[in-house]
């Protein structure tokens, strides 16, 4: 639930929601303009960086059988085929519109958790219909009930008037409702052939765009761990949990209109996550 930086599931295995606090396009301000002696500095500094980089990039191997030498050979580091995309094609199924039939391996596992991280992250979860239908179609039917219960305390219709919603999880008229889970990463913690956990790295949108909004569109970083069992075929979500970050530093990109905000939620679609 990409609510500001209080996203996602608890340990019950639902959510709980804060709104962005302060200005809600937050951040420091805008840095003034440099000295030319802090541009020297600064240009310097880069060259110094390139030239480490090149150095990095075209070293010689140093172990005897070719592997690159230093701490990554110790097992300091994880080897890069641990964070490569995989190859796997992705899931060529859906069910209630959420992609479906994932492979019975760690990387089915880590993109059943990717994909429902999203879904779970989206705006259909603020419509109590599409809510329920969420929720049975990718819990594991042990916990869908509880789940459910939980999801639909969250989703009150207070709550929905507090972040500007219609009573159906719609945005007011001339504005658009923005609600985005986009996972950035997974990493499997523990495997089995009938349960895993992942931990879904992700990036998030949410807010209102809109020249009335008083909830701009914000974005917040924040990781998913899911427990899932492999059940009638496919994995399904036993319980959810959240927290905060890794959190990169904000760039300094201008800020987008809500005009502008509004019209790419509208035109670029999302996507199925393979690992």
């Amino acid at each position: 639930m990409s609510l500001g930086d209080d996203q996602g599931y608890t340990d019950t295995g639902h959510t709980r929601t804060r709104l962005p606090e302060g200005d809600p396009y937050g951040g420091a301000p805008r840095r003034g303009g440099r000295s030319s002696s802090r541009s020297l500095i600064t240009v310097v500094g880069v060259v110094v960086l390139l030239l480490a980089a090149i150095a990095f990039a075209n070293r010689g191997d140093s172990s005897p059988d070719g592997s690159a030498g230093g701490s990554a050979d110790k097992g300091d580091h994880p080897k890069t085929s641990s964070t490569a995309a995989s190859g796997a094609r992705p899931v060529e199924k859906k069910t209630g519109g959420i992609p479906s039939g994932f492979a019975h391996t760690e990387q089915g596992a880590q993109s059943a958790a990717a994909n429902y991280a999203s879904v779970l992250g989206s705006d259909g979860m603020f419509n109590t219909a599409r809510r329920h239908e969420i929720i049975q179609t990718i819990s594991d039917p042990s916990t869908a009930s509880r789940l459910q219960a939980g999801f639909d305390a969250d989703y009150s219709a207070a709550f929905l008037k507090k972040v500007g919603l219609n009573n159906d999880g719609s945005a007011p008229a001339g504005s658009t409702f923005v609600n985005r889970t986009m996972p950035v990463g997974t990493k499997v913690t523990s495997f089995s052939a009938d349960t895993a956990t992942v931990e879904v790295w992700c990036t998030g949108l949410f807010g209102i765009a809109g020249d009335s909004s008083t909830n701009p569109v914000t974005s917040s970083w924040f990781t998913v761990t899911t427990r899932l069992s492999w059940n009638n075929g496919d994995w399904k979500i036993l319980e959810s949990s959240q927290k905060t970050g890794p959190t990169p530093v904000t760039g300094d990109n201008p800020v987008s209109g809500a005009d502008e905000i509004g019209k790419a939620v509208q035109e670029f679609g999302g996507f199925t996550y393979a690992r």
